[in-house]
């Protein structure tokens, strides 16, 4: 997709597998990607030794998405750095496994701050460099299916996802007419993050929920970064305020 060539992306929770994905996705296609982390630039290199390379178009800071002050501060560097921004990818994510008699209001309060408020820090401050930018950029938001359907030991995350999907759908409508497009992925099972961990300790744990999928399968992050440029690209022009539900058939289970 040579329509992304030297364009400025944004990608939060960028050491993450998913985030990382996102990255290589996009320097592929020629892209300047800005990623940013919780994390200090020296152990960021320790978790991705790709961040060292000199050779490539890939750019880090240490930013707490919780912070608005440090969100505005680190994408306004990224824009004056390597100019106008044209995609935002809120990625930044935390969950917690507890049901809700086991979670605690520090819990709550802190998945809510990284999930939900983060990603709209992201997003509304790029929303208004598109405008001033005069750019017909697209912001993807990293929702889940749990936005749309009951799980028992996520009750913080799927909240804060489903709350994610009315802040694409409400922020879609606002800025369609300046061009900018908002969007959102839901992946079902994703063999990255705490899944991947579990699912290396226990595979049986990962067929099992292989089983589940009416299409037996699991998807892996790269799957996710190619759908991402797709929706971005212009053979999407006309898709805003959508989610794709990237989750094999999951929810279309009733229990």
């Amino acid at each position: 997709m040579q329509e992304y060539k030297n364009k400025v992306i944004v990608i939060s929770g960028g050491l993450g597998d998913i985030g990382q994905a996102l990255a290589l996705a996009f320097l592929d296609s020629g892209a300047i990607v800005c990623v940013g982390d919780q994390f200090d630039l020296s152990t960021a290199c320790e978790k991705w030794a790709l961040l060292g390379s000199s050779t490539v178009n890939l750019h880090y800071d240490q930013v707490d998405v919780t912070n608005p002050n440090q969100v505005d501060a680190w994408l306004s560097n990224c824009r004056e750095n390597y100019g106008a921004i044209s995609i935002c990818i809120p990625n930044a994510a935390r969950v917690t496994l507890k049901d809700y008699r086991a979670l605690g209001h520090e819990e709550w309060i802190a998945e809510m701050d990284v999930n939900l408020n983060g990603s709209f820090f992201m997003a509304n401050t790029c929303a208004k460099y598109f405008v001033e930018d005069n750019i017909s950029g697209n912001i993807v938001f990293l929702g889940s299916w749990a936005a749309h359907a009951v799980h028992k030991n996520l009750p913080a995350y799927s909240v804060s996802k489903a709350a994610i999907r009315m802040l694409c759908q409400s922020m879609a409508l606002e800025y369609a007419p300046y061009g900018i497009r908002v969007n959102e992925i839901a992946p079902g099972y994703v063999n990255a993050g705490l899944s991947k961990v579990v699912w290396a300790e226990n595979p049986d744990l990962q067929e099992k929920a292989m089983a589940t999928v009416p299409l037996r399968t699991i998807l892996e992050a790269d799957e996710i970064a190619q759908q991402v440029l797709w929706m971005c690209s212009s053979y999407c022009k006309h898709l805003t305020g959508a989610s794709i539900v990237l989750d094999g058939g999951l929810s279309l289970i009733r229990p």
